[in-house]
């Protein structure tokens, strides 16, 4: 009979075993997922930005058969909402509108990385359906018992959906924006695709950096030095004081764990203008694909936010062959740019039985506004085939 355990820290499983568990997993899907790799939850945990000071407990799950590892999901105790980008503040609010406490709640997610990837990781051998179900079981039984609020899983992958028993648990799609390789020799080649109209519009967006002086470098691991991280968390820190008035769920001890422990799988796109460095992205890739995550600049000059982070990305994912370009949630100007609408799921189960019927008519509502807007984006796909 398997173990099932909580753990307060991802430094209670070794790396090897916990990456070993997810790169098997992954197996012709997205083998290492940079977010789920020990070094990134430890970079976030070392780093004090999930703790409980933070509202993101640890409380990852690990499933033993002996003392052989054949499951794990991260997990966390969440007490409050933020950093999620599944948003559940509606329903936060109907708890306490009717004196109920919707925190603690139980949370598998990335912290602050609303990309798609595993979340329940099965060792070879592991038939998924009946463990499926079992988890999903243990997690509703740990709610009960600790009077959690319910637990939710978010941002995993398409293909798991018919896992989830349809019976207990609700799902829920969103919509982000996604770049896919059609095997493109380079750049010209995907714009060939475009009509004549926004193609030209492309070059024109791509043509007025250059013209304002600015250079670009790609830059990868151990390419990236201490003055350029330098330089990226003052941009990303700088960034959200403009844009929300704090410094941002990460700070810089963060970034150093992470070039430390994942250094391989993230680039840099450095933005330069006289001698000096005025912007930088940076993301995150695997075999199959890129992740645009954090950004930050000094001059908002017209274009780079664009060229920094899609069209540089999109150069380097033709370069590699990487076939997904998922550059972060929302944004419908990525839309002209060649990036299509792609639904994203998440699964939730609510402990009170009241609550749960609510979210499920909501859900059942929701839905197909949800599939109709992402039917709608297509339609305004730049390709002269749309």
């Amino acid at each position: 009979m398997p173990e099932f355990r909580l753990i307060d820290s991802i430094h209670e499983v070794s790396p090897t075993d916990w990456d070993g568990l997810f790169d098997q997993a992954s197996k012709g899907q997205s083998a290492r997922y940079p977010f789920i790799r020990h070094g990134f939850l430890a970079a976030l945990e070392d780093s004090g930005c999930t703790q409980t000071d933070t509202g993101w407990t640890p409380k990852h799950l690990l499933i033993h058969d002996g003392d052989r590892l054949i499951g794990a999901m991260p997990l966390y105790l969440k007490a409050h909402s933020y950093g999620e980008y599944v948003f559940d503040w509606a329903w936060a609010d109907a708890y306490r509108r009717n004196g109920l406490n919707y925190y603690p709640k139980l949370l598998s997610a990335i912290p602050f990385t609303p990309a798609s990837g595993p979340r329940l990781a099965l060792a070879d051998g592991i038939d998924p359906q009946p463990m499926f179900e079992t988890v999903s079981e243990f997690l509703s039984e740990a709610c009960l018992t600790h009077h959690w609020s319910g637990w939710h899983c978010l941002f995993y992958p398409a293909q798991q959906q018919p896992l989830w028993r349809p019976q207990q648990t609700l799902a829920r799609v969103g919509c982000q924006f996604h770049w896919f390789n059609r095997n493109y020799r380079d750049f010209d080649d995907f714009l060939d695709t475009f009509n004549s109209r926004k193609r030209k519009s492309v070059r024109r967006e791509r043509r007025s950096v250059s013209e304002a002086g600015v250079t670009l470098t790609r830059l990868v691991g151990d390419q990236i030095n201490a003055d350029d991280w330098d330089r990226f968390y003052y941009f990303y820190h700088t960034t959200y004081l403009k844009r929300s008035g704090n410094t941002g769920y990460l700070n810089r001890e963060f970034f150093e764990a992470i070039a430390r422990n994942l250094g391989e799988q993230i680039l840099m796109v450095k933005a330069e203008q006289e001698g000096d460095t005025i912007a930088a992205a940076l993301c995150f890739f695997n075999d199959t694909h890129l992740y645009g995550r954090y950004w930050g600049c000094l001059e908002e000059i017209p274009g780079l936010h664009f060229e920094a982070c899609y069209y540089q990305g999109i150069e380097f994912a033709i370069e590699r062959g990487i076939q997904v370009f998922d550059p972060g949630a929302q944004g419908e100007h990525k839309i002209q740019r060649g990036f299509e609408p792609t639904l994203t799921y998440s699964q939730h189960w609510l402990a009170d039985d009241r609550f749960h019927a609510a979210v499920a008519d909501f859900l059942q509502r929701e839905t197909p506004g949800v599939e109709a807007y992402r039917e709608d984006c297509a339609g305004y796909l730049p390709f002269k085939n749309t």
